[in-house]
């Protein structure tokens, strides 16, 4: 195989991935931007108050309703403990909402097969369950409440009065009966703003998670995979697999949805089963967000949760395989490519197609929010383009005498560095600075 004709291969491969999953991806983040729309950010807060298991288990539904990329998820777990959410529940919500997510699944089930997405679930939960017990026995009491205190410090400027966080924006479109909006354009066009904000948000982290498995499953050769996973060993071999995946994810810098076609590649090398489910799992602890959380929590409550999220991480994908042999769901051999051959005239083809209508209708709803009434309490994030529930900002800043809202603080930090990159359009609903209620925003200086 030629050099271009290898690199062909690979386009082509990736290409492959994308088109077998569109339909999947509009699909999915259609029903999460809907979600998203009709549950406000305050509701969730004041539904995560403790850690029993009914609060637990509906931190789990809501994480699982309401999707986001990693780092977005990681903001709002952050913003809504530090407004009086449960550290558990809150983490708890965080892990659902970026690995029990619709559009997750269906893509494992279209690139890897049915197996794969059923053990996300079965995975998932397990990991809910883990967190559940470990996390309030693991994490002492006093490093949660000085976290709250340092983020509620920083992140509402002082403003909370005897240790009680600020309450959440009055939004009139939100006290409205869920059965008004579910029957109003402007919740629709708001749905379709979430989708199309979502969808922008992760342009990057889809095409190179597809870009990368492409050249990694033509271009890599079978004995390097095999150099990095044990096999032969029974279960040293499954328990090295399912340590090793974490620790590829850290090293991979690819989040959400995008580590899936990298999972398939994986799977094609070789990896175990609950090598690729431990893998999948693992977005939450690549390394810019250990960073994140680092700034958000100190070293020491960071550590603990490096420790905590890579053991439930692994020992889930472990559980997982174990379980699944014991059913004889585990696939037998590993396919020597992901989706060759994928871009046909077939079912995927109509799909695909009734997918793109129904974008180009959620686009026309984006687009038309302003005229059906729509965007009532919410901004968009100016870096990532992310539509944000102005009441539950993780991170806001002011520039020039306008107050800009973010999905999180990375994306704060990105405007702050270079401010004149982002302001060169007006983004939707961030208003004057003269506005801003009592949280506290960042000021960033004009550029000289």
């Amino acid at each position: 195989m030629t050099g271009l004709t290898a690199i062909g291969n690979s386009f082509y491969e990736a290409l492959s991935m994308f088109w077998e999953t569109l339909w999947a991806l509009v699909l999915g983040f259609g029903l999460s931007g809907a979600v998203q729309a009709f549950v406000s950010r305050g509701q969730m807060r004041r539904a995560l108050g403790d850690h029993r298991p009914a609060t637990v288990g509906k931190a789990g539904f809501l994480g699982m309703v309401s999707s986001s990329c990693s780092y977005a998820a990681a903001a709002l777990a952050k913003s809504l403990f530090a407004r009086g959410a449960d550290f558990t529940a809150s983490t708890v919500f965080m892990f659902a909402s970026t690995n029990l997510v619709v559009e997750l699944g269906i893509v494992l089930w279209l690139l890897l097969g049915w197996q794969f997405a059923l053990a996300e679930l079965v995975g998932g939960a397990i990991m809910i369950v883990l967190l559940a017990l470990v996390l309030p026995r693991v994490v002492p009491r006093g490093d949660v409440e000085n976290a709250r205190a340092g983020l509620n410090k920083r992140e509402l400027g002082g403003h909370a009065h005897h240790g009680q966080p600020a309450e959440d924006i009055d939004d009139p479109e939100q006290r409205r009966p869920l059965t008004q909006r579910l029957g109003s354009r402007a919740g629709w066009s708001d749905a379709a703003s979430y989708t199309i904000s979502d969808l922008t948000m992760l342009r990057k982290e889809l095409v190179i998670g597809f870009l990368v498995a492409g050249f990694a499953t033509v271009l890599v050769p079978t004995g390097v995979w095999q150099s990095l996973f044990l096999t032969g060993h029974g279960f040293w071999s499954s328990l090295e697999n399912v340590a090793l995946g974490p620790l590829l994810a850290i090293l991979a810098f690819v989040c959400s949805v995008g580590n899936v076609p990298l999972a398939a590649a994986l799977w094609v090398g070789g990896i175990s089963f609950g090598g690729v489910i431990s893998f999948v799992f693992a977005d939450l602890i690549t390394l810019p967000l250990l960073v994140i959380y680092r700034k958000y929590y100190g070293t020491r409550l960071t550590l603990r949760l490096l420790a905590v999220f890579w053991a439930v991480m692994s020992i889930a994908g472990l559980v997982t395989e174990y379980l699944f042999a014991a059913l004889r769901l585990v696939p037998t051999g590993h396919p020597q490519m992901v989706a060759m051959g994928a871009v046909a005239w077939n079912y995927t083809t109509i799909l695909n197609i009734i997918a793109l209508v129904a974008f180009a209708v959620l686009y026309w709803l984006y687009r038309n929010r302003e005229r059906f009434g729509g965007g009532t309490g919410y901004a968009q994030d100016p870096v990532c383009g992310m539509q944000v529930e102005i009441a539950a900002a993780p991170a806001r800043a002011a520039h020039d005498g306008q107050r800009f809202s973010f999905c999180s603080d990375h994306c704060q930090a990105r405007f702050t560095a270079a401010p004149h990159r982002y302001t060169t359009a007006p983004a939707r609903g961030n208003t004057s600075a003269a506005d801003a209620d009592s949280t506290a925003v960042t000021t960033v200086q004009g550029d000289s």
